[in-house]
């Protein structure tokens, strides 16, 4: 039997100071869509996340809460593993550091290192942000203050125990030579290399117990607490550990984190591996920021923005598909509701959700029938281009020919229009794409590609793309997104009641084919805002125009499209055209939008028109000169 690949994702471990927002979920969802992609390729999988929760910091924050550390972080931790459930995270496990295992583990580390005599009494000096919960040199401050945190940070000397990391100075520059997938993106590395190569100081361990007593005390010294990062790094082993997984899982595959805490993890980290024997991971993947007013995103500064609200207003894969559509992984960017708004509207509404609706709706009315040996709409390239992609973490561009793809499936159906001819072959090709691109988009919205393999029958296993879909009895589904009518000047409020922007942008809400009261037009006005490419314009004649019973407004038109080719037309039109004005007029016919009945006449198309401002007088767009009928308008 052939052995499963086996595929260890991490996220950092979330600083338990407050509760989740939009950086960590973006950093978590990402390695859920890398953990849930290797599962579809057949990989054996170990996610894990977690929460760090000691140190100065929340030993501060608990305090002024008036509550002790531990009844601190059980709440955040909480509401982590709330959050997360929430955005639909698989991870496998979810590691607190303050778990009884995880903290006997450290102190054995902890232990082994002294008695190599990589860790030394001693006394360090330098400046530290309570902040980053990190040691800053003097090139790293900007006018002197935290480039972060924009507060100044302490000098400290004090009795210590150092970690003697300048000991791994070579070892350091050496791993990232040779191994310039170590880290990604390629500047990360260049810039680690830079920074290493200008020295390495021994780094402090330990703070005294008397100031810092929210920590793992250090086994050969009760005085002392640990380190927050030493005690955090070791969760990546802990957590392997608890679950009996470590010798099958470490090292691990790719380690996710944003750049602020890319230096302690590109030289504390493997300093440490390095010292007690333990192989390095393959890559760390540094991610930029989502900020908010160009400022990084920041619970200790205040400006951050809950995911639990976002995915409460807009919804769990509007959000995910958002955070990793937007903008490239590794870049920063700027978050944006009314972008959400956007692409949750263009996109996941009208692309995705209305190619369901449509096909579900049409495949239930007619049904469906296999055609043999039909060239399907997927190709091999695309599932390859998207594993690509993936491995190489452009996040933005597998979903962009993902949707590329949902773009050729919308005109298809657009150019075959099967609601008009009834070809259940059609239908089956198009189920059959649905199957294939939900399987594809399945790691980035997992909950809207079960709906749409609920409607449509099928699995979601990579193994089924290459599989022709089983016809089945299939059922209209329901709306997978709704469309948002987002105001003018819509204030931008993030949960804690903080203000973030003003939204200048306009939606258009879609359009109507009742709008105005006129049936069977689509004013310019209208049609403006609509995608051209996706309309098949062309040229009509009217034969022949009708009173209809009981209608002030319409009039039943008789449309001649070429020599065997005539659609009827209801039009609400007979305000401002009399029936022989009408006869043999040729007129711009949008021939493939759905067909709809007024007072029991199916209207087969729709006419073209711009709408005067004397008035509002309607007026039949027309050819200069007579043309052919069902000459296509470019």
């Amino acid at each position: 039997m052939k052995t499963k690949k086996t595929y260890y994702i991490t996220t950092p471990i979330y600083y338990a100071n407050a509760e989740a927002h939009l950086g960590s979920a973006y950093t978590t969802i990402a390695a859920d869509v890398l953990a849930r992609w290797n599962r579809l390729l057949g990989n054996e999988v170990f996610f894990l996340t977690g929460t760090d929760e000691h140190g100065q910091k929340i030993q501060q924050t608990a305090e002024e809460a008036s509550l002790k550390p531990k009844e601190f972080v059980d709440k955040i931790a909480a509401s982590f593993e709330n959050t997360f459930k929430l955005l639909n995270i698989s991870n496998d496990f979810f590691i607190r550091t303050t778990d009884p295992r995880h903290e006997k583990e450290v102190k054995k580390i902890l232990q082994e290192l002294y008695d190599k005599k990589d860790i030394y009494k001693g006394f360090y000096e330098a400046y530290y942000c309570i902040g980053c919960e990190q040691y800053l040199t003097k090139p790293d401050l900007i006018d002197g203050k935290c480039p972060i945190h924009k507060t100044e940070p302490e000098l400290r000397k004090e009795e210590a125990y150092l970690f003697k990391l300048s000991k791994y100075r070579k070892q350091l520059l050496d791993l990232y030579k040779e191994n310039p997938e170590f880290i990604l993106p390629e500047n990360k590395n260049k810039e680690m290399t830079a920074f290493i190569e200008g020295g390495l100081q021994d780094i402090s361990i330990s703070r005294l117990k008397e100031k810092v007593y929210w920590g793992i005390e250090l086994p050969f010294d009760k005085k002392h607490t640990c380190f927050v990062w030493v005690d955090a790094f070791w969760n990546y082993l802990t957590g392997l550990k608890i679950n009996n997984k470590f010798d099958k899982f470490w090292p691990a595959n790719v380690q996710l984190m944003a750049k602020d805490i890319l230096r302690v993890h590109a030289t504390i980290w493997p300093a440490l591996l390095l010292a007690t024997k333990n192989k390095l991971p393959k890559t760390m993947f540094v991610h930029g920021y989502f900020t908010i007013n160009g400022q990084k995103m920041s619970k200790s500064l205040g400006n951050v923005i809950n995911p639990v609200y976002i995915t409460k207003t807009y919804g769990t894969d509007s959000l995910r598909y958002y955070m990793l559509r937007a903008i490239p992984f590794g870049s920063d960017g700027d978050f944006s509701e009314s972008a959400l708004v956007n692409r949750q509207n263009n996109e996941l509404a009208d692309k995705l959700g209305n190619l369901v609706s449509r096909v579900s709706t049409l495949a239930e009315k007619y049904g469906l029938e296999k055609k043999e040996q039909a060239k399907e709409l997927i190709s091999e390239t695309l599932i390859k281009r998207v594993e690509e992609y993936l491995n190489n973490f452009e996040f933005d561009k597998a979903l962009n020919d993902i949707f590329g793809y949902i773009d050729k499936c919308n005109i298809y159906i657009q150019e075959t229009a099967p609601w008009i001819t009834k070809d259940k072959k059609v239908l089956y090709r198009l189920a059959n794409a649905i199957k294939d691109f939900t399987i594809l988009l399945s790691p980035f919205i997992p909950e809207t590609c079960e709906k749409i393999a609920k409607t449509f029958n099928f699995k979601i296993d990579l193994k089924e793309i290459s599989k022709p879909i089983k016809i089945s009895k299939i059922k209209k589904a329901d709306i997978l997104f709704k469309k948002i009518d987002a105001q003018e000047d819509k204030k931008e409020i993030n949960p804690q009641t903080k203000k973030i922007s003003d939204n200048k942008s306009k939606i258009i809400k879609p359009i109507k084919q009742s709008d105005n009261n006129i049936e069977g037009i689509i004013s310019m006005n209208q049609i403006k805002y609509k995608d051209f490419a996706k309309l098949d314009l062309r040229v009509g004649t009217i034969k022949k125009a009708e009173d209809i019973d009981g209608a002030d407004k319409l009039y039943k038109l008789e449309i001649e499209l070429g020599k065997d080719e005539k659609r009827t037309i209801v039009a609400g039109i007979k305000q401002h055209y009399k029936k022989e004005e009408l006869k043999d007029k040729q007129i711009v016919v949008i021939t493939n939008l759905e067909p709809r009945k007024m007072k029991g006449i199916e209207s087969q198309c729709m006419l073209l028109a711009a709408e005067s401002e004397d008035h509002g007088k309607i007026i039949l767009l027309s050819p200069e000169k007579k043309i052919d009928s069902g000459s296509k308008v470019q």
